[in-house]
Order: structure tokens, then sequence, then C-alpha cells
């Protein structure tokens, strides 16, 4: 409830410096300027969800092996418990605005990301089990900037700027170290501590195996569709060079 009052609020804020800032905005059909202003608290999430992940796992001693006495499987804090609380609600809001305008703001690939999110964000957060492996997947939510900053440059008529091409790079680096490469370290990682994974409850364990596998899979499509894009944006602008050589 707290997190989609701030939603609305973010929402309204985008909505007046976007109006005041960008002329391209009021040249958006309602659908675009809705999506454009969902866009705003798309972002903001991912940034605080990317902090706090990354601050949890890498920076903190929660998670340290040798820290703590309770295996890593059974590790969390209020932090974290905060952080999923605020997650649940953006994905609530989202989902709810995807709905609302469905299929203008995405479709089904993106209910079933919500959904899955949702369901492994509230069963950690319930449990208090497997905290670690769900901040991993938050922090995938590190790419959602550059992903936002794309749609926002592409409907202002910006593609042939430099700032999309540099943007382009940065979301296939960043979508190829956060969701292919972590993925990768995760499920490691969950190989070598099988004997934690398996002693939490059953619905608990297959949910820790299944969710992010369903994500993975997900995310290397949305990989491949990336690099398809890049790879054609790289060659038009080369065959624009070519062409003001020649």
């Amino acid at each position: 409830m707290l997190y989609s009052l701030l939603s609305l609020q973010v929402y309204e804020m985008t909505r007046k410096v976007s109006s005041r800032c960008f002329k391209c905005y009021n040249m958006l059909n309602n659908t675009q300027k809705v999506e454009w202003n969902n866009r705003g608290f798309s972002t903001l999430h991912a940034l605080v969800a990317a902090a706090v992940s990354f601050y949890l796992v890498m920076i903190s001693d929660l998670f340290n092996e040798d820290a703590h006495n309770s295996i890593i499987i059974d590790r969390k804090s209020w932090l974290s418990d905060s952080m999923f609380g605020v997650s649940i609600g953006y994905f609530l809001t989202d989902l709810t605005m995807i709905l609302l305008y469905f299929p203008s703001l995405g479709g089904k690939e993106y209910l079933l990301h919500h959904g899955l999110s949702m369901y492994a964000i509230g069963l950690a957060l319930l449990s208090g089990k497997a905290h670690m492996y769900i901040l991993m997947v938050l922090f995938t939510e590190v790419t959602t900037p550059f992903v936002n900053l794309r749609w926002y440059l592409d409907v202002a008529g910006q593609k042939t700027c430099n700032l999309y091409l540099y943007n382009g790079v940065a979301l296939f680096v960043g979508w190829l170290i956060a969701r292919i490469i972590l993925f990768i370290y995760m499920f490691t990682h969950m190989y070598f501590h099988f004997d934690q994974a398996r002693s939490i409850f059953t619905l608990g364990f297959y949910s820790l195996v299944g969710v992010p596998s369903a994500v993975a899979v997900m995310n290397v499509f949305w990989f491949w569709k990336i690099l398809k894009g890049m790879v054609k944006t790289l060659s038009k602008r080369k065959r624009s060079e070519n062409g003001k050589t020649e």
C-alpha cells in the first residue's frame, strides 16, 4: 500500500517534470504518456533494488560463509525483508498498469515475468528462506534503466543520436553481466550448496529451482533480441558513415 502511494507520486512527478522539460512529451498520445510516466517509477525501483541487493550480497557480511553460524539459505535481515516488500508493491502496481492497458505496456511475457517475480519474492518474504538468491535475481533490475532510456530515446525520435548507440552497448554489456553471467554464478553457487537448498520445505525447494530457471530462459530470449538489435543498429551506423565518406 505504501509503495503504491509512492508509485503514484513518482508517476505524477514524472508527468509534471516531463511536460515542462521535454518538448516531445506533449506530442505523445495518451497511451505513450502513460508508458512514459510508468517507466519513471520503474527506473526508481530498479535503482533502489539493485543498490540494496548489491550491498547485502557483496558488501555486507550477511551472506559471508565465515561470518555467521547459520546456513546461508536461512539468513535474512530487516533490509532484505523491506526490499522484498517494496518490490512486491512495485510488481503489483506495474502488473495492474499492464493489465489496464494490455497489451500496450507489455505482452504475455511481462505478465509471466511479474507473476513469477511476485510469487518468488513473496515466498521468500513469508518463509525467510533463500534471501540471497532472490536478491541476486533482484539485482538484475540494474538493466531496467537502460531499457527505459532506449524506449525514451525511441519515442523522442532520437534513434540516430550517439546516446542511443552508447546506451544500446551499455544495455548489451549490462544484460550479459547481470542477467546471463550472474545467473550462471547463482546456479553454480546453488549447486555447491545443494544440501542447504534441499533442507528447506518442498514447495520452497522446487520454487527455488524452477522460478530462476524460467526467468533465466526469458533472459536468454531477451538477450538474443538485444544482440540482434545492437547488430542492426551498428550495421546501419556503419553504412551511414560509409555513405558520408563516399
